[in-house]
């Protein structure tokens, strides 16, 4: 099993960041032919989920993220912590923070229009690390 790592400056607020051309390189440099990436983002504020990375579905999502999980809401968490951070750790429950993404002929097993993407709902600009495992034959 091999283990690489993506470094990505975000700046919060629900920042959306296509990470499979940093997946492609990891494929090519590792010269990947059938294998199956497990990824994950560090931390319970952000996620990553695959998507058409593309200006009105990237504001469509954020858009539906302040209907479903709207921030400044009475979240108890806030409460708790006093902070204002509740949604940021609803949404990358509802989202999750990792995946997996088959590797086929040295290729990434996506759809045309499908990318991988980070989402860091936190409020505050972070620097997210995201985890690779490579199982291959």
């Amino acid at each position: 099993m091999l283990t690489r790592y993506i470094n990505i400056k975000t700046k919060g607020n629900c920042d959306i960041k296509d990470i499979t051309p940093a997946l492609k390189r990891i494929t090519e440099q590792e010269n990947l032919n059938d294998a199956i990436l497990f990824v994950s983002v560090i931390g319970s504020t952000a996620a990553l989920t695959t998507m058409e990375y593309e200006s009105g579905l990237i504001k469509d999502l954020k858009n539906t993220f302040d209907k479903v999980l709207p921030y400044r809401k009475d979240y108890s968490h806030n409460y708790t912590w006093s902070d204002d951070n509740g949604h940021s750790h609803l949404r990358s429950s509802f989202i999750k923070t990792s995946l997996f993404i088959s590797v086929t002929g040295s290729k990434l097993d996506l759809g045309t229009w499908q990318q991988v993407v980070l989402l860091d709902f936190d409020t505050a600009s972070r620097d997210r690390t995201v985890v690779i495992k490579v199982l291959q034959q």
